[in-house]
């Protein structure tokens, strides 16, 4: 066994070179985190203003915050940096008074001109955000985010002290105090950007405005964070040191999950969707309701998808509740509409398909589809396409992965493809590919078809429409419609609520039934993992926040200091 002896005497003097390098390196093996999330993909940046990506938005808004936040309980905004504001008779004017104890984490005080500066960076089309759309609502903020005008000065914000901002706003907006929670509006630090350029959140340290701070950022791996010590509210921020995990894999994450390494899978994405049928049934995995739908997109630049009837046809041969039942299967509601029912107490108007969806049996389901099936066949010939003759090969994209979320995306591509070619002799390529490069080919309209999702920011349907206004940088589809725009910029301006909803609804229909740039499949529902007998501060609420501050170990306190991990 001499040689089982040598091999003891190598590892034993490779560990204890490891050791004593590890000693006059001054490195050690960092602790475990009070909190362990899994958050799934890689984020692409964690800057709050240019992040789009709900992963990427989760980090974004722990390390920064606008003059609002989100209540953990129900997804409203309260208040943030700004510990009020007031409104003005005709709701065209906020004054928000911010926290005199608002700092960043560097320690430097927070001000009224750092949310001026922060918003003026944010709606500058140089920044590239493709969330300045919410400034639309802000005077003068379409004109900037568009190029149509370069004066940021006449951005409707002003810093009238240091701890005073007035916003006028183009129309009344109730929900304006939501949107000033969004990551976009968040405040930023205007002397590490204008030092560091685009490479910013690099800094070292970096100045946070949220309720934590950046420890470090090891790509593939991990982000840990530390509770801010210069953070208004930090003796309420449940725990100390997190730990947000990331990785294609559902299986491991998974693992991890059951094995106590990670406390929370945040989001379903990171938990396989092959094993919904015996997860969801567990104590320890929630399922809830929220504002989001599952759809695809149609880039309508390219030929033959120019054609609205192309789309239409299209959208008409899809079968929703065979994807919720083959293959979500969490109860997800089939969607022929972009905005979910109830949002804001809206309801919806009917898309393509909708009628199928209200038979009462599977007989008339199936009757529903052959009549719809019918008439995609009746336009797709209109279109110069019968039975798919002369129509182009094409792709569906979609990011792929190990699992979960991912695999459902591969898993209602193929079912859509099988659609698609036994009803109208289309060929359909999927085309699966990393998260990074499905977030870039889908700005740069580099597809033909792609898979789509949008979550509700607050809690009206405009959340959702806006998406679709020509100059919004979520639009993605390359579709403008100035009846679309117009409807929904009267709807902004109309005071009478029924009248709103007449308008809004109208707006809609261009969008799901007659012009079609998205095919809506269903609405979401929401599955996360922890155990409620340890962890609490985690509420299923429609907009799907889950702030990190609030998750806490059950019974603990948090503690006032924060020290190193």
């Amino acid at each position: 066994m001499g040689w089982a002896r040598d091999l003891g005497i190598r590892f034993f003097v490779l560990c204890l070179g490891l050791c004593l390098a590890g000693a006059l390196t001054g490195c050690r093996p960092d602790r475990r985190a009070d909190l362990v999330i899994h958050n799934g993909a890689e984020p692409e940046t964690i800057d709050p203003q240019v992040l789009t990506g709900q992963a990427d938005g989760r980090v974004g808004s722990a390390l920064f915050e606008g003059l609002t936040r989100y209540d953990p309980a129900n997804g409203r905004a309260i208040p943030g940096l700004a510990s009020s504001w007031d409104v003005s008779p005709d709701g065209r004017r906020y004054t928000f008074h911010l926290r005199t104890n608002a700092a960043f984490s560097t320690g430097e005080p927070i001000t009224s001109d750092d949310v001026v500066w922060s918003w003026r960076r944010a709606v500058n089309p140089l920044t590239a955000a493709d969330y300045s759309g919410f400034f639309y609502y802000v005077k003068g903020g379409e004109a900037l985010a568009t190029g149509a005008s370069t004066n940021l000065a006449s951005l409707g914000v002003r810093a009238i002290d240091p701890h005073t901002v007035e916003v006028d706003l183009v129309n009344p907006t109730p929900f304006f105090p939501d949107l000033c929670g969004m990551r976009v509006m968040s405040v930023v630090p205007r002397r590490t950007i204008e030092q560091f350029g685009d490479q910013w959140v690099r800094a070292t340290p970096l100045p946070c405005s949220g309720p934590y701070e950046l420890v470090y950022w090891r790509p593939n791996d991990r982000i840990r964070m530390r509770r801010n010590p210069h953070y208004w509210d930090a003796p309420h921020v449940a725990c100390e040191v997190v730990d947000v995990l990331s990785g294609d894999s559902p299986s491991a994450a998974l693992n991890l999950f059951l094995t106590g390494d990670v406390d929370v899978l945040i989001d379903k994405v990171v938990i396989p969707s092959e094993l919904n049928d015996v997860l969801k049934e567990r104590p320890d995995f929630h399922r809830y309701d929220y504002l989001g739908t599952y759809f695809f997109r149609f880039n309508v630049t390219r030929k033959p998808f120019d054609d609205p009837r192309v789309r239409r046809a299209i959208n008409l041969v899809v079968d929703r509740k065979r994807l919720v039942e083959r293959i979500t299967r969490l109860g997800e509601r089939p969607a022929t509409a972009l905005t979910p029912p109830g949002t804001g107490g809206y309801t919806p108007p009917p898309g393509l398909g909708f009628e199928a969806l209200q038979a009462t049996n599977e007989a008339a389901y199936a009757a529903a589809l052959r009549t719809n099936v019918a008439e995609a066949q009746r336009l797709m010939a209109e279109a110069g396409f019968p039975g798919g003759k002369g129509f182009p090969p094409f792709t569906y994209m979609f990011n792929a992965g190990g699992g979960g979320g991912a695999r459902m995306h591969e898993n209602i591509g193929v079912e859509l493809q099988s659609m698609l070619r036994e009803h109208l002799g289309l060929q359909v390529e999927l085309r699966p590919v990393e998260w990074k490069t499905y977030m870039s080919e889908m700005s740069l309209l580099n597809f033909d078809t792609i898979r789509g999702s949008w979550v509700g920011d607050y809690q009206d349907p405009t959340t959702f429409l806006d998406c679709f206004l020509s100059g919004n940088g979520n639009n993605r589809t390359g579709w403008k419609n100035a009846r679309y725009d117009g409807l929904l910029a009267s709807a902004a301006a109309e005071s009478d609520p029924a009248r709103r909803t007449e308008l809004l609804r109208e707006a809609e229909t261009l969008l799901v039934r007659d012009e079609v740039p998205i095919v809506p499949l269903f609405n979401y529902k929401g599955l996360y993992a922890y155990d409620p007998t340890r962890w609490e501060g985690i509420h299923p609420n429609l907009t799907d926040e889950h702030p990190f501050w609030a998750i806490r170990r059950r019974g603990a306190a948090p503690s006032p200091r924060a020290s190193e991990p």
